[in-house]
């Protein structure tokens, strides 16, 4: 993906501003901030975002994995906000055509993107518990290891019932950050285009 940099003034990048921070990834004219939790646990995603952009550089940018009731709510929202920020977007909505086989184009969907996201909402922890299509999503992301979790009007606690798996990948929430913020974090993590040369992001 390409996409321009939020705007704002900003410290260099690596700086830090009230106990927050900017990711070696983020651009050094970027507003956006992050906790040094965010960070630690948004490096492993970056650097298999930067791997499979090497390997694979024809893939979507996310895959959005959302429940069924959300589809014109939260879930259209982030889309449309990623979308604007020039992210490359697998969602069900406007990818899967009527008439063609559900599951399948999913399998697809999740095949051609580099990474997933996981829309945490009331709607689909009910989804998620009753193994519904999401709770299938959902499945295949974890064990691809390629799950950034966005948690938006519940809590890690109420998440943690349901997968403990996914709510021990605390990331980003709705209650921290606005979610146009939250849509901001993930165009910067996952853009790669003007970074295919340069090392891959440390672990560290």
């Amino acid at each position: 993906m390409s996409r321009s940099s939020s705007g704002g003034d900003a410290s260099s990048r690596g700086g830090s501003t009230s106990g927050r921070t900017r990711p070696p990834w983020s651009p050094s004219t970027s507003s956006i901030t992050y906790t040094p939790a965010e960070v630690r646990a948004l490096t492993p995603i970056r650097r298999t975002v930067e791997l499979r952009a090497r390997l694979e550089p024809d893939l979507r940018d996310v895959f959005l994995c959302h429940a069924w009731d959300d589809r014109r709510g939260a879930a259209k929202e982030l889309h449309d906000l990623l979308d604007a920020e020039g992210v490359s977007v697998w969602f069900s909505e406007k990818d899967i055509v009527l008439g063609q086989p559900f599951m399948r184009e999913i399998d697809r969907g999740l095949a051609r993107s580099r990474t997933g996201l996981v829309l945490v909402t009331p709607a689909l922890l009910k989804r998620v518990d009753r193994r519904g299509v999401s709770d299938k999503e959902l499945s295949e992301l974890l064990a691809r290891d390629l799950l950034l979790p966005v948690v938006h009007e519940t809590t890690y606690d109420e998440l943690r019932k349901v997968s403990p798996l996914l709510a021990s990948r605390n990331v980003l929430n709705t209650a921290d950050d606005s979610i146009a913020d939250i849509a901001n974090k993930i165009a910067e993590l996952v853009s790669v285009e003007d970074d295919l040369t340069a090392p891959l992001t440390s672990a560290n």
